[in-house]
């Protein structure tokens, strides 16, 4: 599996410093925890999945979580439970015959309701389970929270890795009197079991509903009070350098194309500046789908550390990816930090001469950086992320 196999090869060429690299589930943990990019959410009562995932219908999809939880039903469950189940098996019949490898899959997780429900679906699927990469466990909490680990650890091998990501979404998290020490609780165990934990997410959605709030297409989770100070005592506790997890964006809901009312938030300049004309009406095309407001949420998030992001329709995958591409300075630059971080250069004046490296102050970033690279690949010098989220773009010859 590799991002933007919608991308022909000489477009790749054109494109990219550094290609991005393949990977599956087998691949090394720390690097694999950067390589989710835009996770698709959907109900385990959707049918054909395991058709859908052999004739890759939705281009660019890397990782996929099948939801028993909010997106089911409470009087559906049963059923739901049987059709997941089915389908792995049709589609782990398709791989004991050789049709398909895990290379050809997306990392595919199941968020789950309780831990009952994760031995009755783990007994079901048998040898199917090595298709999954993991478990999606919603509305994590310290109290009940190792149970759930602990049977993560049970299905987890060397050669069959089985993998957890907690979702922070509870009203102890939210509620500011309880959120400090719940949080770092659940920083503490997830330390205990960290070789099993994938990735940290957040459930804006949840945290949300619990205030009566619902963000419209023009409102980043950032621009909700509450929500943004939530987020930034989880990136505080998850994201410290001495031992940090990768956390990611909260869903963005919407993905309507009817015309919009309201100003948009995509400023015309780096349309204008790389297309003329024709790049403001792809902006006018974005805007129309409902992007603008992804777009600038997704920046928001990679300005605060978070990598990939929880998304509910396969449109969205182009453009969350696109914009968590390395760019040419920012590699350069993370190089050049990790090159000197042994010597005695206090700080160095980047190669580009419009900042200064601080070794010592930017060498976590700069390894994040380097990481991010060899799944997102590099863009060349003078090309910009916009240039990646629509496949039919003009591609320079360099």
């Amino acid at each position: 599996m590799k991002l933007f196999t919608y991308f022909y090869e000489n477009e790749l060429d054109a494109l990219f410093f550094q290609k991005p690299n393949e990977f599956n589930k087998y691949s090394d943990r720390e690097l694999l925890s950067y390589g989710l990019g835009a996770t698709l959410y959907m109900p385990a009562t959707r049918p054909n999945i395991h058709q859908d995932l052999l004739s890759k219908k939705h281009e660019g999809l890397t990782s996929l979580v099948i939801d028993l939880e909010d997106a089911v039903d409470d009087i559906e469950l049963e059923k739901a439970e049987e059709l997941l189940v089915q389908e792995l098996l049709k589609l782990y019949s398709e791989f004991s015959k050789k049709y398909l490898t895990i290379d050809d899959l997306p990392l595919m997780f199941i968020r789950i309701r309780n831990l009952e429900q994760l031995k009755r679906i783990k007994e079901q699927l048998g040898n199917a389970i090595r298709l999954l990469t993991g478990v999606v466990l919603p509305k994590f909490s310290a109290e009940s929270g190792e149970e759930l680990l602990s049977e993560v650890v049970k299905i987890h091998t060397k050669h069959k890795p089985f993998y957890a990501m907690p979702i922070l979404e509870s009203d102890k998290i939210i509620h500011k009197e309880t959120r400090m020490t719940e949080l770092m609780a659940i920083k503490h165990l997830l330390d205990r079991y960290k070789n099993n934990i994938l990735n940290v997410r957040i459930g804006a959605t949840d945290f949300c509903g619990l205030y009566g709030i619902r963000r419209s297409f023009d409102t980043t989770v950032y621009e909700i009070a509450v929500l943004r100070d939530c987020i930034a005592d989880i990136i505080n506790v998850f994201q410290r350098a001495e031992s940090p997890y990768v956390v990611s964006g909260p869903v963005w809901e919407y993905f309507s194309s009817k015309p919009r009312m309201f100003k948009p938030q995509l400023r015309q300049t780096p349309f204008r500046e790389r297309y003329g004309d024709e790049g403001l009406k792809w902006r006018a095309e974005l805007i129309d789908q409902n992007m603008d407001g992804l777009i600038r949420e997704v920046l928001m998030d990679i300005a605060n550390g978070l990598t990939g992001k929880t998304i509910i329709h396969p449109t969205h995958i182009k453009a969350v990816q696109a914009l968590n591409v390395v760019t040419y300075e920012e590699y350069i630059d993370a190089c050049s930090i990790v090159e000197f971080a042994d010597s005695e250069n206090g700080v160095k004046k980047s190669n580009f001469s419009n900042k200064m490296n601080e070794i010592k102050p930017h060498l976590f970033w700069a390894k994040k950086i380097i990481l991010k690279s060899q799944l997102y690949g590099v863009l060349h010098e003078g090309y910009t992320n916009i240039d990646l989220i629509k496949k039919d773009i003009y591609v320079y010859n360099s």
